[in-house]
């Protein structure tokens, strides 16, 4: 089968090539033709080693398709369903998942680190990001790691559903839990950004700003949901136009820089909440002071995958898209071939498109 490998971080181009077979299966696995892949930042972070994985590998996380075979003992699902990629399975007996927060179960994540899924040129071994590897046209995931969705769903609206939209989504009516008739600014208005936005337009935000250096960008935002859009360096007069100079409610930040993290405090008022929604490299600090942090009262809060339990939010996101709540078609910037993905890459590191999503037969 075909797939995009990664040899070592810094390549210039992914190994586009036709000889990917799979590991055997097991009892407790799903078998998955991938139909829709999207192209994420997160995956440009493994290209250049920002996200730490195995190597070689096959990049993609975001991603949706149909059952082709289950193993033995697994109940819930069948050849034939549709389903979202889902790249954190949540165990179910962690600390972490007793506690409600399946979003932070690791157990399947490290097992991906040395679980190679997937073979090629013979017997070499390949890992899957994230255990998944979705830019190949076949994957093998734990039962976990397919949650069934409404076939209603086009397979590039649930591909997206399947990261970017629940990391923002998720990151206002779970992490943040966004007030109606709050105020709201979203740096970085990107495929997570634009979800934030939208986010906090569905919990009825009433000022939602969305912030970004392109100006390229900040159209589409307005259409989702954004009822002001600047650059960062219009923040100060915006904060005075449209709080009073007290700042926003709630400061998102979606791109995994420390300067944008900082420009997400400075948005946001004292006694506030910051979300930190990006993800960022392990070196790059927040130059934050003890004094600051104590004496302005802001909460900052981290959003993992939106703080979502997937089993429950990708079906409800399925039916916001269907309800017309949810603009995802707005979203994606073109439909690609996989063999069109070193072209796509280029077009992320360029900061241009939105979610180009890789449409598989």
């Amino acid at each position: 089968m075909r797939g995009a490998l990664l040899h070592a971080v810094g390549d210039d181009k992914l190994d586009i090539r036709d000889d990917f077979t799979l590991a055997p299966m097991g009892p407790a696995d799903v078998r998955i033709k991938v139909r829709a892949t999207g192209v994420c930042h997160s995956d440009l972070s493994v290209l250049s080693g920002v996200l730490p994985m195995p190597l070689p590998v096959i990049p993609g996380h975001e991603g949706a398709g149909e059952v082709v075979e289950v193993g033995d003992h697994v109940t819930g699902l069948q050849p034939g369903d549709h389903v979202i990629v889902n790249w954190t399975p949540a165990c179910g007996s962690c600390p972490n998942c007793l506690v409600g927060q399946p979003f932070l179960c690791m157990t399947y994540v490290m097992d991906s680190f040395v679980n190679a899924r997937f073979r090629y040129g013979g017997d070499t071994p390949a890992f899957g990001m994230a255990g998944c590897g979705t830019w190949s046209e076949e994957i093998v995931v734990p039962w976990q790691g397919a949650i069934k969705v409404d076939p209603e769903v086009p397979f590039e609206v649930a591909a997206l559903i399947g990261c970017g939209v629940t990391t923002g989504v998720g990151a206002a009516l779970n992490t943040a839990k966004v007030r109606p008739g709050s105020t709201v600014a979203v740096v970085g208005a990107g495929g997570i950004g634009l979800s934030i936005i939208q986010g906090a337009r569905i919990s009825g935000a009433t000022t939602i700003l969305a912030i970004d250096p392109l100006e390229s960008k900040h159209e589409l935002a307005k259409k989702v949901g954004a009822t002001h859009a600047i650059t960062p360096d219009q923040l100060t007069d915006a904060l005075g136009t449209l709080t009073g100079g007290q700042g926003f409610d709630y400061g998102f930040e979606a791109v995994g820089k420390s300067a944008a993290i900082m420009t997400a405090w400075q948005a946001t008022r004292r006694g506030g909440d910051v979300v930190i929604v990006g993800a960022g490299a392990m070196d790059d600090t927040v130059p934050l002071t003890a004094f600051n942090l104590l004496f302005e009262g802001k909460n900052i809060l981290s959003s993992l995958y939106g703080g979502s339990d997937v089993r429950r939010d990708f079906p409800f996101f399925a039916e916001l898209y269907k309800a017309g709540k949810l603009d995802l078609e707005s979203m994606i910037s073109s439909r690609i071939k996989l063999a069109d993905l070193n072209d796509a890459v280029a077009a992320l590191r360029g900061g241009e498109v939105l979610r180009q999503v890789v449409v598989l037969d």
